[in-house]
């Protein structure tokens, strides 16, 4: 079984190199005036896309049983209560006030925050040749201390993706069935619709969002201005219902119902599923305009629905099977049922995106196998398109439609991988503000504890449901989980077996003097994943071969930790003499490896570099099974199948098919 073994996934973030001092704020300049309101208006189409269609099915998840309550004129007046403090709490002052200031040279997201916690500190002077130790030393201590938070980044990354399925398939579904209110008539088609919508918004992501993001702002602004339109009547109906902002209602509502009502805040915490996309998103806005945005048109837009729905429940009860729905009747409910269609087509490609990033950075941290990364913009270096993940989505969305075959059924298992993800972000930024902005554990820990109330208390209720659906986000957090582990432990065994039997540079060097063997014109670059000894294809080439070219390129790539590394910091380069030298390439996590680019960036230094008579040399290795060596034998089975069918390194890092040389060996593993 063969693979192509170097930088299968960009080599670890733990041989990385990061800046000194690593910023903890937005590098770019905020903007204002129309920038910032253009910036604000794609802000409301891309960051707020989840949480703005959770008024489809939030409150009619509270009042539906059996994990709701029945819409009584107090359980509506605690409901409310609930909804008001959970989003003002969490969104507003959880995620925009706090969290938001957590972000890796502007980067957010649990990833982000991640290689943030994880990052370690740059030992102060010292030259750059002295650096690389220095850095290892610095991690074997990280990884001891901090290693927990590194596993709980990449579970709270894993449980994202089971957000990201759910996510598409509820939003939609939950748009269509308003053809049911309309007339039982439409009921036989509410799930063909959907399955259709569905197939068709994955089949066109392969056109890229660049298009479809022009009319994101637009049209989720007539969004929250027809929610809004559609609420206010009712609350100028029943103005008595704005009284539910007084948090003695909510204190009432536990009071009165117990056990029973604190599940149910399984079904509140719909509301604000989508506090951790707006944190993941933030990079593509800056925080100004995500919080300018929430401020003036998100939030009173997200209060006025939520408060006409109960309002509406007030004066009619009987409407609790679809309460969005029922604020809207005749005439106005078929263009309400289009206008919340698209508005979740919208949100679902915010998620979909997400998911393509999220993939990037893990294939760049090395947690995933190399994939097809096609970017759709010229302009817009954030504009992927992932096909693997695309198609993996879209089957598990229909899967998840045709078995729950209701919004409701899927709300059930909607909340926990969400509920989860926020909790480990509430941890992860006490580390940030206890290492790097140096607060003190009482400051920081009344805020984890006032977070983690609110995280804790959603994901406990929402583990209820597990049973009823919640298994299913659960089950592909964990198997992602477990891949990413896999992959990680898989590549790492493989670099030190590689290591192991790699011949040091110096005495390769020693060798090539003494024996002067004849170099034929051209440039070789022979890429490796280590920065250590003689790369092993270059001593297979040259003992089989027994020639060298002029110049000698050993390349390595690696991944800071930190969204995109500066061009003037892209690589560093060591003269060995003899016409070898020694080139360390550093990307960001959030940026694709450019081989070719980074010959380029060499060549400006002096490097004699001919693009075009350069040759490339890739390792292709055998992995052997060893019994009882480094991984259980069914993990070494799992990474031999992910390596079997990774993007090939050619095609990855886009080098000339036809000047690319593979050299195999055999590696017990």
């Amino acid at each position: 079984m063969q693979i192509v073994h170097h930088l299968a996934a960009v080599p670890h973030p733990v041989e990385a190199e990061p800046p000194p001092a690593p910023p903890v704020h937005q590098h770019h300049p905020p903007a204002r005036g129309k920038d910032l309101a253009k910036l604000a208006l794609g802000a409301i189409g891309v960051v707020y896309g989840d949480i703005g269609t959770s008024p489809l099915y939030a409150l009619k998840e509270c009042v539906t049983m059996p994990h709701g309550v029945v819409p009584a004129s107090a359980n509506i007046f605690g409901l409310l209560s609930l909804i008001f403090w959970s989003i003002t709490l969490v969104v507003s002052v959880k995620y925009l006030l706090f969290v938001m200031r957590a972000d890796n040279d502007g980067e957010g997201g649990v990833l982000a925050l991640m290689a943030l916690v994880a990052r370690p500190t740059a030992p102060g002077g010292g030259e750059s040749g002295a650096h690389e130790t220095s850095t290892r030393t610095t991690w074997t201590g990280l990884r001891r201390s901090k290693m927990a938070l590194v596993m709980l980044g990449l579970f709270g990354a894993a449980l994202l993706y089971g957000d990201g399925v759910i996510t598409p398939a509820i939003s939609v579904l939950s748009a269509v069935e308003g053809l049911e209110v309309a007339t039982s008539a439409f009921a036989p088609f509410v799930i063909p619709v959907t399955c259709l919508i569905l197939v068709m918004l994955f089949v066109m992501q392969k056109r890229g969002t660049g298009g479809i993001g022009a009319v994101f702002g637009p049209v989720t602004v007539v969004w929250f201005v027809t929610i809004s339109a559609a609420g206010l009547p009712w609350i100028l109906r029943h103005p008595q219902i704005l009284a539910a902002v007084n948090p003695i209602y909510a204190a009432r509502f536990f009071l009165a119902h117990g056990v029973h009502g604190f599940l149910v805040l399984g079904s509140v915490v719909l509301c604000v599923t989508g506090g951790e996309a707006l944190y993941a998103d933030m990079g593509h806005f800056g925080t100004r305009a995500i919080r300018l945005a929430w401020y003036v048109c998100v939030f009173p837009a997200l209060l006025i629905n939520y408060f006409g729905q109960g309002a509406l429940l007030l004066e009619h009860p009987e409407t609790a099977a679809n309460p969005f729905y029922g604020l809207v009747s005749g005439a106005w409910l078929y263009p309400m049922v289009i206008i919340a269609t698209v508005a979740t087509v919208v949100a679902s490609q915010a998620l979909i995106s997400g998911a393509y990033s999220l993939t990037r950075q893990a294939v760049q941290l090395g947690y995933l196998p190399r994939v097809t990364i096609i970017h759709t913009s010229g302009q817009t270096e954030g504009q992927i398109y992932v096909p693997e993940v695309n198609w993996l989505l879209m089957v598990a969305c229909v899967a998840l439609v045709l078995g729950f075959r209701a919004s409701s059924g899927l709300a059930a298992a909607y909340g926990i991988a969400v509920t989860g993800t926020m909790a480990i972000t509430s941890v992860l930024f006490y580390y940030v503000a206890r290492d790097l902005w140096h607060w003190s554990r009482l400051r920081a820990g009344t805020l984890l504890t006032l977070f983690l109330c609110f995280d804790l208390s959603f994901f406990i209720a929402c583990s209820a449901k597990i049973a009823h659906g919640g298994w299913f986000p659960i089950m592909v957090a964990v198997a992602i989980f477990t891949v990413m582990l896999t992959w990680k432990r898989g590549r790492t065994l493989l670099g030190e077996r590689i290591a192991a039997d790699s011949l040091p540079l110096g005495v390769f060097l020693a060798d090539i003097e003494t024996s002067k063997p004849y170099r034929v014109p051209g440039v070789a670059v022979f890429l490796t994943s280590t920065r250590r000894g003689t790369p092993n294809v270059l001593l297979h080439h040259f003992k089989h071969n027994k020639v060298l070219h002029q110049q000698v390129v050993i390349l390595s790539m690696t991944t800071d930790a930190i969204p995109e590394v500066p061009e003037a910091d892209k690589v560093r380069i060591k003269s060995f003499g003899q016409g070898f030298w020694g080139v360390t390439a550093h990307f960001g996590f959030k940026e694709s490896p450019d081989v070719l680019g980074v010959l380029r960036l060499c060549k400006a230094q002096g490097v004699p570099i001919n693009e075009a008579d350069t040759s490339f040399y890739l390792g292709r290795e055998t992995l052997r099974s060893v019994k009882g060596a480094g991984m259980a034998e069914w993990r070494k089975v799992l990474f031999r199948f992910l390596s079997r069918n990774a993007r090939s390194a050619t095609d990855f890092f886009a080098l000339p098919p036809n000047r690319v040389v593979e050299i195999g060996a055999q590696i017990e593993l």
